[in-house]
């Protein structure tokens, strides 16, 4: 993947938890991600996603409404990234 490549992860439609669980899966599949965004419907998703990039270490970078979904940017932190701040 290139350098400032984005996945999107397209969850809308979706309710919760289910935004966040593939969020959660696709990271665990792909660490080295690097940007993921997020596409979806549910209102669940505005706390929901920042609330677990708090929790597992990764940045939430923002919001941003897309017409009938919102997209939820995310900066997944590598197992390396995560390390060095120990």
């Amino acid at each position: 993947m290139s350098a400032g490549e984005e996945t999107v992860l397209d969850a809308r439609g979706q309710r919760c938890p289910l935004p966040v669980i593939r969020l959660a899966r696709l990271v665990h599949d792909r660490p080295d991600v690097g940007v993921v965004v997020v596409l979806a419907t549910d209102p669940a998703a505005a706390h929901d996603v920042p609330a677990w990039c708090r929790m597992r270490g990764h940045r939430f970078l923002e919001a941003r409404a897309e017409g009938d979904h919102a997209a939820y940017v995310v900066e997944v932190a590598t197992p390396s990234t995560s390390a060095a701040g120990r």
